[in-house]
């Protein structure tokens, strides 16, 4: 490896990684002359084939991502207008494809069900380029969710304190590739799941209403505004979502030939989908709705319990995991629920709550195609709607016995893609306008992540994702001041990053011994022990006992410990065990 960077002139593999990326760009943007003068000789005139406008799109994307990492104005220009050009001449392409389908469908009464693949794939890859050109630009830090799953994906395990494991070894196995952690490399995997998850959904509509609308559906995934966050900000949805979209392709699949291979594969499908997110247990009960309400989805009993037991084989090791580390994960999954703690489930009902949440799917989904999709879920008997409209009734009910946040039915919406995009086949104009909007707000998403545009308070608009790095290095700065060699903190937020932004630094992070049971992976794994002694640096917005001494106050403005008072206490250890 050494001897590899020394020939091409850098020194991290991350470095390596834009040299090979570099090259395989230039490869593929030079290989569409040889494709284009190939078919030219075969065809005994110039001609400029299909494949030559696939070649230029790809490969000069790819060539313009390698131009913004490299900072060349020159580079960037270029490629860019190209770009353009290049797009526009595969959309006048595709759209006499599109035109012609409808015709021949008009004809004959049957759907041509190839040639959506290779369009479909191309928007995939432009998409996911394009996205990861924002992250190079991203100006917000690591959420405090995503620097827990770095840590977790430093030590490989079969479970984790609140979330299935998948997520952290996904980070882990990428950074650990690249021989890099920044955010860039943590969140890179978002944008290509979702581009997986849009070609799957785009198979099984292709399977159910043919190319056409499995080309739309495609457009309409990649442009949903959860998936545009999705991203950008690496989350467990983005991760479960893959596999529970090849689970629902499977599923059909297994009730069009009843092959006990397609059951096995769904059950396997299933289990990865709850190891990345335990929503995922919903594609089962979707299942099960869906035999109870139609009788062409029932399952015989033999591919029924191949598909169960895939799933239960799969997730078994981590609720193995799980039961052995004291139920750890059911009993966070508890908390957040919440209602199930309550002497009554009927205390404190939060219609509010329920209302807000539905308000804030329009948000997730899209104004106009989560409208669509609660008008079409009221009247249509597609079978997609088992995997749909449950998960929004539970999810709506948790609502009101406590709370929900808006993400809690991710899981509907790979489902319900297909359903809203499938009603909206004779509605073109309002289909355009749904997908169009949808667009819209991605684009104002990716560019609020790269300027810090303020909201009406003054403060950006995304502050909960900024400050966060700049506030750790205030506090390993005192802590070298003071002499300590370790960080005491009870906030998770803070801990979360401290161990991110602090890797590399020699000082080492606690978290306040907790007083009952742990209530989260840092009070689990990293309470400061009991023997520890000499000084450390206490971190705290709360009030500490008179040992502390005098703390000082940590600049926390313009970011997301704005207007907090937070404090620096140089103290013993035994202060903070003795509390």
């Amino acid at each position: 490896m050494a001897s590899l960077l020394a020939f091409f002139h850098v020194s991290t593999q991350a470095e390596l990684f834009w040299v090979v990326f570099g090259f395989l760009a230039q490869l593929l943007f030079t290989g569409r002359f040889l494709i284009q003068w190939l078919a030219s000789e075969k065809a005994r005139q110039s001609v400029v084939p299909v494949a030559f406008w696939y070649f230029s799109m790809l490969g000069g994307v790819m060539l313009l991502a390698y131009a913004v990492h490299r900072s060349d104005p020159v580079f960037i220009l270029g490629q860019a207008l190209g770009v353009f050009i290049y797009a526009r001449n595969l959309w006048l392409i595709h759209r006499e494809w599109l035109a012609s389908n409808v015709r021949f469908t008009a004809l004959t009464g049957k759907s041509q069900s190839a040639g959506w693949f290779l369009p479909a794939l191309l928007l995939v890859v432009v998409i996911t380029l394009l996205r990861w050109l924002v992250l190079a630009f991203n100006r917000t830090d690591l959420f405090v969710d995503e620097t827990q799953y770095w840590l977790w994906g430093q030590n490989f395990e079969l479970g984790y304190y609140s979330k299935p494991p998948m997520i952290a070894w996904i980070i882990g196995t990428v950074t650990g590739l690249v021989g890099s952690d920044t955010p860039v490399w943590v969140r890179m995997p978002g944008a290509a799941l979702h581009g997986i998850t849009a070609l799957i959904l785009g198979a099984l509509a292709n399977r159910l209403h043919g190319p056409r609308t499995a080309l739309w559906v495609v457009a309409a995934y990649l442009t949903l505004p959860a998936v545009g966050f999705g991203s950008i900000m690496f989350t467990t949805d983005t991760v479960m979502a893959p596999f529970f979209a090849a689970a629902l392709l499977f599923h059909r699949r297994l009730l069009d030939n009843g092959r006990i291979g397609d059951a096995l594969l769904t059950g396997l499908m299933a289990g990865l989908a709850c190891l990345s997110k335990y929503a995922g247990v919903y594609f089962l009960i979707g299942v099960a709705i869906a035999a109870l309400w139609r009788r062409d989805m029932r399952l015989s009993w033999r591919n029924a319990a191949a598909m169960l037991g895939a799933a239960i084989v799969t997730l078994a090791p981590n609720l193995v995991w799980v039961v052995l580390n004291g139920s750890v994960t059911f009993s966070h999954t508890a908390d957040n629920i919440g209602w199930v703690r309550k002497s009554s489930m009927f205390e404190g009902l939060n219609l509010i709550g329920a209302l807000e949440f539905v308000a804030a799917q329009f948000a997730v989904v899209g104004p106009l195609l989560f409208a669509v999709l609660i008008a079409t879920l009221a009247r249509r008997r597609d079978g997609l709607v088992a995997f749909t409209l449950p998960v929004l009734v539970i999810v709506i009910v948790q609502a009101i016995m406590n709370e929900a946040l808006a993400n809690w039915a991710a899981s509907a919406y790979l489902a319900g893609t297909i359903v809203a995009v499938a009603a909206l086949e004779t509605r073109p104009k309002l289909r355009q306008a749904a997908i169009g909007t949808n667009a819209a707000l991605c684009i104002a998403l990716g560019l609020i992540t790269v300027l810090p545009i303020p909201g009406l308070d003054g403060q950006p608009l995304l502050r909960r994702f900024m400050g966060r790095e700049a506030f750790s290095l205030q506090v390993i700065d005192e802590a070298r001041r003071e002499g300590a060699l370790a960080v005491i903190a009870e906030n998770r937020s803070i801990l979360a990053d401290l161990f991110y932004t602090g890797r590399d630094t020699g000082l080492h992070f606690y978290s306040v011994p907790p007083t009952g049971r742990s209530m989260n992976h840092y009070q689990m794994q990293y309470a400061l022990p009991a023997d520890t002694a000499g000084p450390v640096l206490w971190v705290t917005s709360g009030t500490v006992p008179p040992c502390a001494g005098e703390g000082r106050t940590l600049d926390t403005d313009g970011g997301a410990y704005a207007r907090r008072i937070i404090k620096a206490y140089r103290t013993d250890a035994a202060c903070v065990v003795t509390r």
